[in-house]
């Protein structure tokens, strides 16, 4: 058994930093194994990942379960929802129809869904759409801010085109910023059919089948998914499933084996049989011509990763999760799948990446702690609140003696006093924050860690002489989603929140016109006066106008 181990690891291959990959020690192919199960316990669903090289695949390994009940385990041929992952293939459908001359990147989208956008007079293009340009809300926002917990209905994309029917506005001037939304996607799906005569699903089941790619599909039916399947499963104290009943599709909904993955990375580089055209496939991993955004092309984003240039997508959706990284200038790209809720493959793949390439840890790459002491920072004026232009939140209060950072979503931080502008985590000192004085006379910290690139938040300030708290109270309507939000005064700038039948949660007043209520910003127009209206933003939306009732 040793032996054909060992004939095993040499047939397989790997490689140094900067050099191409082409043998894997035993050991290698060991430290591999241990990060791709490294959250696969016994009798636990799993992993499916590998890693394609010069046009080879030179890694595979698969390990879990893919159903608990039954014991059938995962294997290269299990399918996986491989959720936004999939808008590579949705891009891909695009250019193949680019090709075919039935559209263009710059075609407005009203061209061809006419009854959305009719008050916007700016052009949305299909290049909009692919890059995330678009300006166009995020359904799922749009759907949790209804109260819609979405993957517990059974929505399709007709659902998706009645809703975005009745927006009025964009989050943005299309072209002039980019914001990821699933929207964008959908759309294109439905972009498809008219163009096609076909469903998405049958119309990019022609697309796979060109591609070799059997068991890969988007599906719009959840009770025709096809086998088989690895059942997504979370862990809360024992390993639970639960029913898929999804439909939307374009954004997401695919489902895909490793082996098929793995035969669309060696398409890509240059020895996977195909019937696609190799300019079209070269295109589909290049940013679009014409636009300003340089992260994000047909269904992928461009970064760095430790100074090495790639291309990657994230895919999340329940239980499961995938990942697919390609460092272009050395012709490996990395594919992870799951179905564990307990498995995070984003950090697991690039954890092979740096065994593969050598590297070394994040802190090499990174900024981790100011480069020196400033002026003195009293703690008087450090308490408050800090925001970054994303509206992300640091509040800094003392109690008890003791400084704290509390952060939405978190538990209350204990800091110390480093040096005469700097505090860290008490218990984590790596977690530092530096205040100090911008070039506009603003208090800012900035944020250092081992794990990421410095942050800095800036603090909010407002004249709050006279103001009157009581203004804000009332209900406002929004009529792009039918919802109605009440507010009412709870004394220290804090508020309670009630959007319709949903339970009661607190708003914090920033500034005499900025509210935090959880995951949301509103922003007034009061200017001092009874406010009319707010504008609510969120992760992947903004600006939805709700107007005053009373």
């Amino acid at each position: 058994m040793r032996t054909l181990l060992l004939h095993l690891s040499i047939l397989l291959t790997s490689v140094s930093y900067g050099q191409n990959l082409n043998s894997f020690t035993p050991t290698q192919i060991q430290k591999l194994d241990a990060i791709a199960t490294q959250d696969v316990p016994k009798a636990a669903p799993g992993i499916a990942t590998g890693i394609i090289s010069n046009g080879k695949i030179v890694y595979q390994k698969v390990a879990g379960f893919a159903n608990l009940t039954d014991s059938t385990l995962i294997t290269k041929d299990t399918r996986f929802n491989i959720a936004s992952n999939g808008k590579q293939f949705t891009a891909l459908a695009v250019l193949v129809l680019v090709d075919e001359k039935k559209i263009s990147l710059n075609d407005d989208i009203r061209k061809f869904l006419p009854t959305i956008y009719p008050k916007i007079s700016a052009k949305i293009t299909i290049e909009n759409l692919l890059n995330h340009t678009s300006g166009i809300r995020d359904v799922y926002d749009l759907w949790s801010l209804q109260g819609f917990t979405w993957w517990e209905k059974s929505f399709s994309n007709k659902d998706v085109l009645q809703l975005i029917e009745k927006q009025e506005a964009l989050s943005f001037l299309p072209n002039s910023k980019y914001l990821y939304s699933n929207t964008n996607y959908i759309l294109l799906a439905a972009i498809i059919e008219k163009l096609t005569g076909k469903s998405f699903v049958a119309y990019t089941n022609t697309i796979f089948k060109k591609l070799n790619m059997p068991n890969t599909s988007f599906e719009d039916n959840y009770t025709k998914i096809k086998g088989p399947i690895a059942k997504a499963y979370f862990n809360f104290g024992t390993w639970t499933t639960y029913d898929w009943i999804w439909n939307v599709c374009g954004d997401g909904n695919i489902f895909s084996t490793l082996s098929d993955q793995m035969q669309w990375e060696l398409i890509l580089q240059g020895t996977g049989k195909c019937n696609i055209k190799r300019q079209i496939l070269e295109k589909s991993q290049q940013l679009t011509e014409n636009s300003p955004i340089k992260n994000y092309g047909y269904g992928i984003e461009f970064g760095k990763y430790k100074n090495l240039d790639y291309t990657f997508h994230e895919g999340a959706t329940g239980a499961w999760k995938a990942t697919f990284i390609r460092f272009p200038n050395k012709k490996v790209s990395m594919v992870t799948l799951t179905n564990t809720g307990k498995a995070t493959p984003d950090m697991q793949t690039r954890k092979m990446a740096d065994l593969v390439f050598n590297l070394t840890s994040n802190s090499a790459y990174l900024v981790t702690k100011p480069s020196k002491i400033g002026n003195y920072i009293n703690d008087v004026d450090i308490i408050g609140i800090y925001q970054t232009e994303d509206n992300f939140t640091f509040q800094f209060e003392k109690r008890d003696g003791i400084m704290y950072l509390k952060r939405i979503g978190r538990n209350d931080v204990a800091l110390e006093r480093e040096a005469d502008n700097i505090y860290h985590q008490t218990f984590d000192p790596d977690f530092k924050q530096e205040f100090e004085i911008n070039k506009k006379g603003e208090l800012t910290v900035t944020a250092y860690y081992t794990s990421h690139s410095p942050y800095t938040l800036t603090k909010a300030v407002g004249n709050w002489n006279g103001y009157q708290y009581h203004l804000l109270n009332g209900k406002y309507f929004n009529v792009e989603t039918n919802v109605t939000i009440s507010i009412n005064f709870s004394g220290d700038k804090s508020y309670d929140i009630t959007n319709g039948s949903k339970e009661s949660t607190k708003g914090l007043l920033i500034t005499p016109t900025k509210m935090l209520v959880d995951s949301y910003v509103l922003n007034f127009d009061n200017s001092g006066k009874t406010p009319t209206n707010f504008l609510l933003s969120s992760d992947r939306m903004q600006g939805v106008k709700f107007v005053k009732l009373d």
